[in-house]
């Protein structure tokens, strides 16, 4: 592939996927070497991401005019989330319980912007923004699940003191796991603070390259900049209310937390 005079930042070529290639081998020897986790995670993760994006170019090349087919790559982009998402925060529980925090997150936030007008009917838009939304949202849910199952354990005994003062077992932990559920979105919360300074977001560095006016391209990065933290607040707050509650007993008080949770992993009897 040759390049293209003022359409990327990059020069692209056969060296390029030579780069790729060693990249992915040094990633996974670093992998296995410095994290003692398998390099097969990093290598498999490369050419999935390969195969996935050729398909994924062919698709949304095909859905360029078919606004309402749309929908249908964003549903199994949803269920693709929900899985991934949901495994890894309980793994040998009820996973398919990640929709819940997910769907919380991206419907009513792509709705306003549909209502608004901000967000056109269009494949391509759609595809996009949508996309991202759905992103945000699943790193959130992660993060947000797997730090207050953490918490949960680390911290059981003050769950149990909370419960012996009088509070409910939702109660007391949340009064616990609330402080930590929040760190999963302060990267996009960092990326907001410092766009423009430390990084250029790619919808505007796109949109710039294409030709768009820059007060245009900035003004569509504030909107998805923006949108993502409300996805995710909204993501990280659904998971920490629902890994409460799902830790819940058949009463949701007076147990002792021994047995993991259908969403988080927490503990409560059988």
């Amino acid at each position: 592939m040759s390049r293209v005079e003022n359409s990327t930042l990059l020069i692209l070529g056969p060296q390029t996927w030579i780069l790729l290639a060693i990249m992915l081998m040094l990633a996974a020897l670093l992998w296995r070497t410095a994290l003692g986790r398998s390099p097969w995670e990093m290598l498999i993760a490369g050419l999935r991401a390969l195969i996935q994006l050729a398909a994924v170019v062919l698709v949304i090349a095909w859905l360029s005019n078919r606004g309402g087919w749309a929908f249908a790559f964003v549903a199994l982009m949803f269920a693709v989330a929900v899985w991934t998402s949901g495994r890894r925060v309980a793994s040998t529980g009820r996973w398919w319980i990640a929709a819940i925090p997910l769907a919380i997150a991206v419907v009513p936030v792509a709705a306003l912007m549909f209502v608004a007008g901000v967000l056109p009917f269009t494949a391509l838009a759609i595809i996009a923004v949508l996309g991202q939304q759905i992103g945000g949202a699943m790193s959130a849910v992660t993060l947000a699940g797997r730090r207050v199952r953490d918490e949960l354990l680390l911290r059981n005994g003050e769950v149990e003191a909370a419960v012996a003062l009088g509070f409910t077992w939702p109660t007391s932990r949340l009064m616990v796991a609330k402080s930590v559920a929040g760190e999963a979105v302060l990267p996009t919360l960092d990326q907001t603070r410092t766009a423009g300074l430390v990084t250029l977001p790619g919808a505007f560095v796109g949109m710039i390259l294409g030709g768009a006016a820059p007060l245009d391209a900035g003004l569509i990065q504030l909107l998805v900049l923006i949108s993502l933290l409300l996805v995710n607040a909204l993501a990280a707050a659904a998971t920490l209310w629902l890994g409460c509650r799902q830790a819940s007993g058949p009463s949701g008080q007076g147990e002792r937390i021994t047995a993991p949770s259908p969403l988080i992993g927490s503990w409560y009897p059988p």
